[in-house]
């Protein structure tokens, strides 16, 4: 009889976990979880206490987001700043486009001084840039006051109830039109030549260059300079903080939602609520910007 041989498998060995590579993201996780996550985790729980007069903080669960929606001081000021959102980033985003449209035109004469001309404002410090034009706009000191002067009467008043978001607007379209130029101009300079050259061989000119070939390769630039000024839009808070001294009559302590905050936290001592209004605005641009990014990824995938 044919003898069987009757063969054991070893058991395979369990290979060891590799954790060399947590050395190397381990340091940013720490700094990820102590700068980012922690503080948001902390915002969160602030909001969910309110400091009572008898017995400290207290629990009170959502107490704080319920009186929130009923605040009308808040929902003035997310009015302001949808509408300043609105009306100028459009503005903005269609100047900084023409501008790096005509820098990458070639037909410019001396397109290096313009370039830097127009980024220049970005590098002046939101602060400075502000007093800057606080002082311009002054009715009694600065360059608006003289021109009325001239005039004889109060033809220009930024610092009016009817135009102090213009003037604000003004302001934060002179600093960050070069910035966005500069994500558009960099954009253009990646878009093939060849493609330049087979349009001027079929006929096409300059504004057929523009509408289809400029303009949909600046698509995905777009998506992204409009996703930063709405953030920037939302976030808004040197430029009428600091304007508020030159008119207190007009910008009031909640101007904006970051005003807002801002005043309830270091001069009402209201930790709690304002911790509430950040933690709402935060999730309101977090929405919309995630709703243009998704737009803007459907269509260039059209």
């Amino acid at each position: 009889m044919a003898s069987i041989a009757v063969t054991t498998a070893r058991p395979k060995r369990r290979a060891k976990r590799d954790w060399r590579g947590w050395g190397f993201v381990g340091p940013f996780m720490i700094v990820f979880l102590g700068v980012l996550v922690a503080p948001v985790v902390y915002a969160i729980v602030l909001t969910l206490f309110r400091q009572q007069l008898v017995g400290g903080s207290g629990f009170v669960g959502l107490s704080n987001y319920v009186t929130l929606f009923q605040d009308s001081k808040f929902w003035e000021s997310l009015f302001r700043v949808t509408l300043f959102l609105l009306v100028q980033v459009p503005i903005m985003l269609v100047l900084s486009l023409v501008a790096a449209l005509a820098l990458d035109s070639l037909r410019l004469h001396g397109s290096g001084f313009f370039r830097i001309a127009i980024f220049l404002p970005y590098a002046v410090p939101g602060v400075v840039a502000a007093l800057i034009w606080g002082f311009i706009y002054g009715n009694q000191f600065g360059l608006t006051g003289s021109l009325n002067k001239f005039i004889g009467f109060d033809l220009f008043q930024p610092f009016s109830s009817e135009w102090i978001l213009a003037s604000i607007g003004n302001i934060v379209t002179w600093e960050f039109m070069g910035y966005n130029m500069l994500i558009f101009y960099a954009a253009l300079k990646v878009v093939p030549t060849e493609l330049y050259e087979a349009a001027e061989i079929d006929g096409a000119g300059q504004f057929r260059i523009i509408s289809g070939i400029k303009i949909p390769a600046l698509r995905g630039s777009i998506v992204i300079a409009t996703i930063f000024s709405i953030i920037g839009s939302f976030q808004l808070f040197n430029e009428p903080n600091l304007l508020k001294n030159l008119a207190p009559n007009v910008i009031s302590s909640y101007f904006t939602p970051n005003m807002y905050a801002y005043n309830l936290s270091f001069a009402g001592q209201q930790f709690n609520y304002s911790a509430t209004v950040a933690i709402v605005m935060g999730i309101i641009t977090a929405v919309i910007a995630y709703i243009v990014q998704l737009r803007g990824s459907r269509q260039e995938v059209r």
